[in-house]
């Protein structure tokens, strides 16, 4: 464990800082990464030893809470945001409530102001859904020796603005090998093979909770199947229940309150003298 302050000047404890993960690269290690979306799951990323976590910003102060020592990153959506001091404004928020880096898909300029500010900034690279339009669907990338060079000059472009780090999906596998030890930048490989400097994946890939997972997916259980099976047993305990009532059959006597021995005679004394 690492002290630290947190970019909100808190004292702190963490597993990796900035500085660990950059030094991860040409080491050999290579860490995880999660995305746990409520306390159930960053719990269970916790206690199954998960490295690094990231977060969608409406659960940073959660995230902080059951998982303090973890580096976690957080992130805005697409769209969330307008105009540049919006996002400023947002990532800074983010950073003060405890998050170790922040993760956005807009244009250079707003990756060069983040990072002017100090803050480690997580790009998107390869495969970006957000962007599928321009490639005519959701595809693999990198796979030709020219979508390699894009990707090339693409890191170095990135690297110019400041960025940190760099999700890397659906990316050829050899083509991350390669270029890998080309730049500085922090991979994080989702879907592009047995490359990159952290390995992430969807906690619903993992668990086996997509019922239509991406080729690039591994479930390593089978939520899905449990979760069906709980819903089945939902539906038959609603429909007994609705039963029951219908029949007067419910509330059973063991749900019921009774009245104190002999009030009850008392009450009816009472009553019939009305």
């Amino acid at each position: 464990m690492k002290n630290i302050y947190t970019f909100g000047r808190k004292p702190a404890k963490r597993n990796f800082t900035v500085k660990d993960l950059q030094d991860l690269k040409g080491s050999g290690k290579r860490l995880t990464m999660c995305n746990p979306a409520n306390e159930i799951e960053i719990r269970a990323c916790v206690d199954a030893g998960i490295d690094t976590l990231t977060v969608w910003d409406r659960d940073i102060e959660l995230a902080r809470e059951l998982a303090p020592t973890h580096f976690v990153g957080s992130a805005m959506g697409w769209g969330q945001f307008i105009t540049h001091d919006e996002i400023l404004r947002h990532a800074m928020g983010q950073m003060e409530a405890g998050a170790d880096m922040y993760f956005t898909n807009r244009s250079l300029p707003v990756v060069e102001m983040l990072a002017r500010e100090g803050i480690p900034v997580q790009v998107h690279m390869g495969l970006i859904p957000t962007y599928s339009h321009w490639r005519g669907g959701l595809k693999a990338y990198g796979r030709t020796k020219e979508e390699a060079m894009e990707l090339l000059r693409t890191f170095k472009s990135y690297e110019d603005a400041g960025a940190f780090a760099c999700e890397i999906e659906c990316v050829a596998e050899e083509t991350l090998n390669l270029l890998n030890d080309k730049t500085s930048i922090v991979t994080i490989s989702l879907g592009s093979g047995n490359a990159g400097d952290v390995i992430f994946l969807f906690m619903a890939d993992i668990c086996g909770e997509d019922p239509n997972a991406p080729r690039h997916a591994h479930a390593f259980r089978d939520l899905g199947k449990l979760q069906r099976q709980m819903y089945a047993e939902r539906v038959s305990a609603l429909q007994e229940f609705n039963s029951e009532v219908h029949n007067k059959a419910f509330p059973y006597p063991a749900q019921a309150i009774t009245m104190r021995g002999g009030e009850l005679e008392k009450l009816q004394e009472a009553l019939d003298k009305q």
